[in-house]
C-alpha cells in the first residue's frame, strides 16, 4: 500500500463515503472490546466519517514531511467508523496518552500531538465520548509513530513523497494492529531507528537533562594577557573548573583535591580532565585552555540537551538499513563506525578518526549509498574543480609540476598519457580536453587504498601519509572526500566475508604495486550523516562543533513546523 499517494487519498474518500452502518449493527472488523459495548451511535459514526473526508479532501499537505491526509479514512473505514478509544475504562487511550506525554525521551515534543488538550478531554466524560477525542487521539497517535519513524522535517536522504519508510511500515495498520493486541508501547517501539547510536543517543538525552537541573556556573575569563592557560599556571577559576569535570565525568568524583599549596593552580591533574573533555568536543586534547575550550566549557547544558533533541531528529532521518554490515560517519565528529545491525550484533566493530571535506569551501556532502568495490594502490583521478582552482595555476607557474608530483594527463579522445606539459597542452586542459590523475606511489593523495561507493559527488573513503593530521581535534581539511586514520582495519571489516581475503593478503594488496581492484561480495550500505551530539560505544557524549553550520538551519524549519502545528490546535 502506497502511503500519501492522490489516488489513494480520493479513494479513501470515496470508500468513507460508501462503508456506513446502520444504526444497531456491528461491524465484525471492529475490535471486541468495542463490539462489547454495543454498535456506535450513529452520532458519534457519522461525526468520525465527517472528520475522516474533511481530512482526506485537505487540498494542500500540512507542514509535516509526509502526507496523513488520508489515514484517518483510512483508519476508521477499516472498522466502519466504530471509535477506537472508548473501551471500559478508557485504558486504551490512557496507554496512549502516557506513551505521547513520554515523547520528550525521544527528543519530541508532547505539545506537537495536543498532550494537554486530549487529557483534559479524557478527562471530562461529556468530551471523551466524542468523535472529535477518538478522532484526535488516533491523529496524535499516527504522527508520533510516523515522526519517530521518519523525523519531524523533511530528510536530506528523502527527497520525494511517499517516503519509502511508510509504505514499509505503515503508521495506520501499525496502530490498528497495536490496538488489536493492546501493545501501543510495541508500536512505539517498533518505530524508532534500528541504528543502534539513537539508543545510546537517547540515553545520553536523559542524563544531560538530568545534569542541567544542577547550578550552573560559567568559568572566569582566562588571566590578563594569557591566551593559553597551561598547566601550573595561576587560575581563579580552577574550582569550578574542576567542579564541572566532575559534573561531565571528564574527572573523576574520587580524585584527590589539590593541596594547598596549590590552590588557585591549573595542575595536571585537572589537565587529563581537560584533555579528555577536549578529546569529547573535537578540540586538540593537548590539556592547554584556550579559547576554544574555554567557549565549549561554558556552553550552558541546556543548551547540550538541545544538541541531543537535534541529534535524535537527523538520526530518525536515516533510511532503514537491513541485517548486516553497515559503515556510518558523523561529518561534524570526525569519526567513523564500522557496525553490524540485527539480532545479537554487538556494535561497533571498528571506530576511528577521519579527516573530512574543508567547511570553507568543499564540505562533505550528507549521502547514503553502497561501498562495492576496494582499489589497491589507486590512481587519484583529479576532480575538474580541483583541476581549475589548483592544478592549472600551478601549472602555468612551473610545467614541471606534473613530473613533481607523479602526475600525468589522460586525453578524453583516446591516447598515451601526457607529462610533459607545453603551451598548446595547458590550453588543452583549460578546454577539458585532459583529465589530470596522479599515478600509484607514496605521493598519491589516496594513499594505499580507496573504498569506493559509486555516487554522482564522487565522494568515497580513502587512506593518507599524512598520519599526523588526525591528531588534531578539527579536521574538516580534505576537499571532500573522507580519509581515514585506520585503512587496514576498515579493509578487514569490509572483506570480512571472503576467506580469501585473510589479513595477510590484504596487507599484501597495500605494499607499492600495479593497482588492483577488489570486488565487495556483498555491498556494504554506507552513510554519511550529520550530527552535533553523539554516544560513542563507551557512552562518552561527545559535542562536535557545528562545522557545516547546520544547526540553526534545522532550528529554524523544526520552528516552522511546531508554530504551524500549534496554530492548528
Amino acid at each position: 500500500m502506497i502511503v500519501g499517494k492522490r489516488s489513494f487519498r480520493l479513494s479513501a474518500i470515496a470508500l468513507a463515503l460508501v462503508v456506513w452502518l446502520p444504526q444497531g449493527a456491528a461491524s465484525a472488523a471492529a475490535p471486541a472490546a468495542v463490539a462489547a459495548l454495543g454498535a456506535p451511535a450513529a452520532g458519534i459514526a457519522a461525526e468520525l466519517r465527517t472528520l475522516a473526508i474533511s481530512a482526506a479532501a485537505v487540498p494542500t499537505r500540512g507542514s509535516r514531511p509526509y502526507d496523513e491526509r488520508d489515514w484517518l479514512a483510512r483508519f476508521y473505514v477499516a472498522r466502519a467508523y466504530a471509535p477506537a478509544w472508548q473501551d471500559r475504562g478508557y485504558k486504551q487511550a490512557s496507554a496512549a496518552l502516557s506513551l505521547l506525554q513520554n515523547a520528550g525521551v525521544h527528543g519530541l515534543a508532547p505539545a506537537e500531538y495536543n498532550v494537554d488538550g486530549l487529557a483534559r478531554q479524557l478527562a471530562d466524560p461529556a468530551q471523551r465520548t466524542s468523535a472529535r477525542f477518538d478522532a484526535g487521539m488516533t491523529q496524535a497517535m499516527l504522527h508520533y509513530l510516523a515522526d519517530l519513524r521518519v523525523g519531524r522535517v523533511k530528510s536530506e536522504y528523502h527527497t520525494t513523497l511517499p517516503d519509502p519508510r511508510l509504505t514499509k511500515t505503515d503508521p495506520v495498520e501499525q496502530l490498528r494492529a497495536a490496538l488489536l493486541s493492546q501493545r501501543l508501547d510495541q508500536a512505539v517501539a517498533a518505530s524508532e531507528p534500528r541504528i543502534p547510536l539513537y539508543r545510546r543517543v537517547m540515553a545520553t538525552l536523559a542524563t544531560y537533562r538530568k545534569l542541567a537541573e544542577q547550578p550552573f556556573a560559567a568559568l572566569p575569563a582566562l588571566p590578563d594577557g594569557v591566551k593559553k592557560l597551561e598547566p601550573g599556571a595561576p587560575y581563579a577559576g580552577v574550582a569550578t573548573l574542576r567542579a564541572r569535570l566532575v559534573q561531565l565525568g571528564d574527572l573523576s568524583a574520587s580524585a584527590a583535591a589539590e593541596p594547598p599549596a596549590k590552590a588557585g593552580i591549573y595542575t595536571e591533574a585537572l589537565a587529563e580532565g581537560v584533555k579528555r573533555f577536549q578529546s569529547r568536543h573535537a578540540l586538540n586534547d593537548d590539556g592547554v585552555i584556550g579559547a576554544g575550550t574555554l567557549a565549549a566549557l561554558n556552553v550552558p547544558l541546556t543548551k547540550r540537551v538541545r544538541q541531543l533533541e537535534l541529534g535524535l531528529e537527523r538520526l530518525r532521518w536515516l533510511p532503514d538499513f537491513p541485517d548486516g554490515r553497515l559503515i556510518a560517519v558523523n561529518l561534524p565528529s570526525f569519526r567513523l563506525w564500522a557496525l553490524e545491525l540485527g539480532p545479537g550484533a554487538k556494535n561497533p566493530l571498528i571506530e576511528m578518526r577521519v579527516i573530512v571535506g574543508a567547511s570553507a569551501k568543499t564540505p562533505t556532502p550528507l549521502f547514503v549509498g553502497s561501498m562495492r568495490y576496494v582499489e589497491f594502490n589507486p590512481y587519484w583521478n583529479v576532480p575538474r574543480s580541483i583541476e581549475k582552482g589548483e592544478i592549472i595555476p600551478k601549472l602555468a607557474r612551473d610545467p614541471g609540476y606534473l613530473s613533481k608530483n607523479e602526475m600525468e594527463l589522460v586525453p578524453l579522445g583516446g591516447g598515451a598519457p601526457v607529462s610533459t606539459v607545453d603551451a598548446d597542452v595547458l590550453d588543452g586542459l583549460r578546454a577539458g580536453q585532459y583529465r589530470v590523475r596522479q599515478r600509484p606511489g607514496p605521493r598519491n593523495a589516496l594513499g594505499a587504498v580507496k573504498f569506493a561507493m559509486p555516487n554522482s559527488d564522487n565522494i568515497y573513503l580513502h587512506s593518507t601519509s599524512a598520519q599526523g593530521l588526525f591528531k588534531r581535534g578539527r579536521r574538516d581539511l580534505s576537499h571532500g572526500c573522507i580519509r581515514v586514520e585506520n585503512p587496514l582495519g576498515l579493509a578487514k571489516f569490509v572483506f570480512g566475508d571472503q576467506p580469501q581475503m585473510t589479513p595477510a593478503a590484504i596487507d599484501a594488496l597495500m605494499k607499492p604495486a600495479p593497482m588492483k581492484t577488489v570486488g565487495i561480495k556483498t555491498p556494504i550500505p554506507v552513510v554519511l550523516f550529520y550530527s552535533t551530539a553523539v554516544t560513542d560505544r563507551e557512552g562518552l557524549a561527545l559535542f562536535p562543533e557545528d562545522v557545516y553550520k547546520r544547526d540553526p538551519a534545522l532550528e529554524k524549519l523544526l520552528k516552522v513546523r511546531s508554530d504551524a502545528i500549534a496554530q492548528a490546535h
